[in-house]
This record gives C-alpha cells, structure tokens and sequence, in this order.
C-alpha cells in the first residue's frame, strides 16, 4: 500500500470546488471568421480552429486529498493545474480554492529568468505571504535542500532544467498554503534529490496538505495519491480511488 492511503481526509472541509469548468483555444490565432458570421447570432457562429481544452469539468476536494490528475499528452491536465493555480481563467464555469496554493508547474514554477536565484527565492516567498522573518529562518534549509549554494547569484535562466526543479521545489514546499500543486516536475533530476522530494512530500501530506499531482509515473500516483481524476478529450471521465482510475486510463490506451 502506498503511502498515500494514509491520507484519507474523512469529514475534512472542502478546499477546492470545481463547477463546469471549459477552457477553449484556438489552433489558429490567424484564421478569420466569415462576414456572415459577424452578423449571426452568438450562438450560430463558427468558430474556426476553436476547441475545448477542457469542457464540463466538476469536483470537489477536501482538505489533506492527494489527487492525481491522468490523461495522454494534450488532454487538459495541465491546463486544469493552471485553473486551480488562477493563472488562467475558465471561460465558463468556475473554481473556487479556499486557501492559497504553492504551484510547481512547468519547471520553473513561475520564476523569473533573469533574477538571481537568491532573488527569486525573495520574490516567490514574498508574493506567497512569507514574511522577512519567516524566509530569513528557512533561506538556508532551502538554498541546501536544493544545493543551490554555489548558484544563489547565478540568473535562474542560465541554470540546468535540473538545477531550476530543484531551487524551485525547494522554495515552493517551504511555503504554507495548504494546496501543493505539482505537475511532471519529479521526473527531472537524479534519484537522490528525487528520494527528497518523495519525502518532503510526506512530510507536507502528514501534516495535512493537499496535493494535487500531475504525472506520467504510476508509481509515484500510486504512491502518493489516493483518489484520481482521469481526463480524457477534455472532459472528465472518471473521479475515483486512483487504482480504478489507473486501470481504467490503462485499459483504453494500453491495450
């Protein structure tokens, strides 16, 4: 059993609401619509080289879930993660997070390239709420969690994708929000730093966070995660104990 299973949130309040979530792209920003088009109605017109990321998507999460989000490449998984973040916006539906959340999407976590490190970690612990005080007294377990010693004055654009995961995982599950959102990032970097992360992230679900987890690695979905939604043509197509949803995802495309 792993060691997610611990995790059971039981009667916990909900923490993240989810309802009808639909998120629309274009393939094409250069295509036109036709003049007929202008004068349709709104619900008549084309929409060329639109389509749904994600469409009628509705949860709810409790506090302390371990959530693992699974679907192929390009079914909106991380597009979700960037909704529940609010870095970007439903255009129907809505998400409501009670809390605030530490997002790990995309490798750099929202970190600015041409700031230092030492920079970046001020930047990021202050746009979460963390006082002076509060990063002067973890800076250093952060700069060794991530052995960053040797690169704190060093531009974060010029560091190796492994160097960027490890400064950015270390500052990130230093923070208190209580929703830890962490997408693909454990699959960069050596097996070492990734037996940290696996036991940072322990720590962080003992004491009651919640995780939302995209990932490729069954192993660390069923490790981690004791419930999972599986995405599939943008929509939601199964909310379950993560070993259902695991061999559902499998026996659609595995077969």
């Amino acid at each position: 059993m792993g060691a997610s299973q611990q995790h059971t949130p039981g009667a916990a309040p909900a923490i993240i609401t989810a309802s009808g979530l639909g998120v629309r792209f274009r393939r094409n920003r250069g295509a036109r619509r036709s003049f007929k088009d202008l004068f349709a109605g709104k619900q008549r017109r084309t929409h060329t080289g639109e389509f749904w990321a994600l469409r009628d998507v509705s949860f709810t999460v409790h506090a302390g879930e371990a959530i693992g989000v699974v679907g192929r490449n390009g079914q909106g998984k991380s597009t979700l993660l960037k909704l529940v973040a609010g870095v970007l916006l439903p255009d129907i539906g809505h998400v409501t997070v009670h809390g605030g959340v530490a997002p790990l999407i995309e490798l750099t976590g929202g970190f600015a390239g041409d700031l230092t490190v030492r920079d970046n970690i001020h930047l990021t612990a202050g746009l979460h709420g963390l006082s002076r005080a509060e990063l002067a007294e973890r800076f250093d377990a952060i700069v060794e969690f991530a052995g960053a010693q040797g690169v704190l004055d060093t531009p974060f654009k010029h560091l190796s994708s492994g160097m960027k995961v490890r400064v950015a995982f270390s500052v990130v599950s230093q923070l208190d929000e209580p929703v830890l959102l962490v997408d693909e990032v454990l699959a960069v970097g050596d097996k070492a730093f990734r037996t940290k992360c696996y036991r940072r992230i322990d720590a962080l679900l003992a004491e009651g966070k919640t995780l939302f987890l995209v990932s490729h690695n069954e192993r660390d979905l069923r490790r981690f995660c004791s419930r999972g939604l599986y995405l599939d043509q943008g929509k939601l197509q199964l909310d379950g104990p993560i070993d259902d949803v695991l061999n559902r995802y499998n026996s659609e495309h595995n077969s």
